[in-house]
């Protein structure tokens, strides 16, 4: 709509101007409302209540995690996603959160020199751990002979018959007198067992991300004769299950899986919680072609034998084939999510050297190491760039008005001065008068506080700026995908996307960092407010740099041309933060005089 009126000459550039504004917001407001609704729309398909995330008593929405089965306090969906599933789920709508850093945990266990670890489930994963941390996986004997049982999966057509099954075999087992650990994929599943199980009347107890707090307590009585445990992942790793009294000559713990979950590890880690220490036990999972994982990769083949065969309802097929069919569907599954965090990874590398030039420069604001050249050497640069734009047009005013803007340094430069100090010349003289206003203005706050101010300067505009820069990278790379619609690598795309973004990043925490230790005057104790105000006199001389004025306001001629006055404006609440950068609020700094 803007080239309609674009090329207009009947239109003047006020109104052109005007009328693009207008445009823009109304862009604004619609794209928000398209993101709105494509956040509702995941809430609603793609996040299930009691799988990725539970509704807690307190109404809040807090995220299960996958692997562990346990609730990740304190942590949000990014984007807007979280206040969807708060809508969804009709509870309070908390503020829209803000990243302010982010990391792969692949490149944070890159930062340390040394890296090891010990797992009971590392040798599936092999491969990742070398390719990714160049990592060799070591297996080491148990100290005692594995005594567990670990029986072939029992497959049923439908989650229905399965289900049956599982609570005829608990109640089996619950009249033996064994106790059974049930272990679940999600909430969801762990309720309805739950559910099943006390209309036949069986006692039992739950262990999953909602009665979190009674972990220890259930873990400690499931190992006891006739205990009936539901759990999902958060007992399926970490728990040392110990057998009660007379469990042993029963056979031990029976660990009953209703469904495989999508990596081995971790239904190697639910049979791991029996026949520990050389201790009997017994392993099954119970398993129906609607399963997620079986629907997604393995039941086709599995449902012609079934046809074949001539399975009725309710009937079990029960083979060593039907197992390692499973184990193929896990590991291509496993192989899949491999893929994706190994492009995921790649594409962090490009954040992680950003992160690591980001993160140095703070450290080396925090620790003061030279701040003050820097920023001068900074100031510099900015002045090189001011004048490389706007010599070869002798424009003096925008030159006299951005120095103004950005540095508070006044400095008259007459057109002729272009031609006789030529480009380098013009830039010597604004540097000196730039140093020689940083002098004056250290000489009236004193070296401690100007040194606090650098600091705060430079921290609280690179802080702000990383934080806007991550949220453009996350918009970067929630589009890039479609690149690929035009035969472009959506990877290579966003590394030059990103290095784009990330220049003019630098740039922006250059250009601010100078301007706010220039320009910024905080309100200091009355000796520095009596050195501030009084006057500072000025030879005026077109070789000299010493005609430098102190102001906020458009420059203005100054017929005396000897003497100005600096008179500083600017004003700090007092519940604000103290501007020297200590951390205390401005009342108990320097607001106390």
């Amino acid at each position: 709509e803007i080239s309609k009126f674009e090329n207009d000459e009947t239109i003047s550039i006020e109104d052109k101007v005007k009328r693009k504004d207008v445009l823009y917001k109304k862009y604004s407001e619609a794209s928000d409302r398209i993101h709105t609704l494509n956040q509702l729309l995941k809430a609603y398909t793609l996040f299930e209540k009691d799988v990725e995330y539970v509704v807690t008593d307190e109404g809040k929405i807090a995220i299960v995690d996958e692997f562990t089965g346990r609730v990740l306090p304190g942590r949000r969906y990014s984007d807007g996603l979280h206040q969807a599933i708060e809508a969804k789920e009709n509870v309070k709508v908390e503020r829209d959160s803000q990243t302010l850093a982010t990391i792969t945990l692949q490149n944070y266990f890159r930062m340390y020199n040394k890296l090891a670890g010990m797992t009971g489930t590392a040798e599936t994963e092999e491969g990742e751990f070398f390719e990714i941390y160049k990592l060799e996986v070591v297996v080491i004997p148990t100290n005692r002979p594995i005594a567990r049982d670990d029986q072939d999966d029992a497959v049923y057509k439908t989650k229905r018959e399965k289900y049956n099954a599982i609570i005829e075999q608990i109640e089996t087992l619950k009249k033996e007198g064994r106790p059974v650990l049930v272990g679940t994929t999600s909430v969801e599943v762990s309720e309805t067992i739950s559910r099943m199980l006390k209309r036949k009347g069986v006692q039992h107890n739950v262990l999953n991300a909602k009665q979190h707090q009674k972990e220890a307590e259930v873990v400690q009585h499931a190992g006891e004769l006739g205990a009936v445990t539901i759990a999902t992942n958060m007992a399926g790793r970490g728990t040392d299950i110990k057998l009660g009294a007379g469990v042993v000559d029963k056979g031990g713990l029976y660990i009953l899986g209703t469904e495989r979950h999508e990596s081995r590890r971790i239904d190697r880690q639910l049979r791991g919680r029996a026949g520990r220490q050389g201790d009997p036990g017994v392993s099954k999972f119970y398993l129906s072609l609607e399963d997620d994982l079986m629907r997604l990769f393995g039941s086709d083949r599995i449902s012609s034998v079934m046809e074949r065969i001539g399975i009725k309802e309710g009937e079990v097929i029960q083979h060593p084939m039907i197992s390692k069919s499973v184990e193929r569907a896990q590991k291509k599954v496993e192989e899949n999510n491999f893929a994706i965090r190994k492009r995921l990874l790649e594409y962090d590398n490009t954040m992680n050297s950003q992160r690591e030039v980001i993160y140095s420069r703070r450290k080396k604001a925090l620790q003061g190491d030279r701040l003050k050249s820097e920023l001068l050497g900074l100031m510099e640069e900015m002045i090189d760039e001011i004048v490389e734009k706007n010599f070869e047009e002798v424009n003096v005013i925008a030159i006299r008005e951005q120095l103004l803007q950005s540095l508070l340094v006044d400095i008259k430069l007459e057109p002729e001065e272009f031609e006789s100090l030529g480009e380098t010349g013009v830039k010597k003289r604004i540097i000196d008068a730039a140093h020689e206003f940083y002098k004056r203005k250290e000489e009236m706050l004193g070296s401690e506080l100007m040194a606090r101010l650098e600091r705060y300067a430079v921290l609280s505009v690179l802080d702000h700026k990383w934080k806007e820069h991550l949220r453009e990278m996350d918009d970067l790379k929630e589009g890039i995908g479609l690149r690929a619609y035009g035969q472009k690598d959506p990877l290579i795309e966003y590394k030059g996307e990103a290095f784009k973004l990330f220049v003019e990043l630098l740039n922006q925490i250059r250009n601010e960092s100078v301007s706010f230790a220039f320009k910024f005057f905080p309100h200091a104790p009355e000796e520095v407010q009596r050195k501030r105000t009084a006057p500072i006199r000025m030879m005026e001389s077109k070789q000299s740099t010493e005609n430098i004025g102190l102001s906020n306001r458009p420059p203005q001629t100054n017929p005396e041309g000897k003497v100005q006055t600096i008179h500083v404006e600017e004003k700090i609440g007092r519940n604000d933060p103290c501007p020297c950068g200590s951390g205390k609020k401005y009342k108990q700094c320097h607001g106390k005089s």
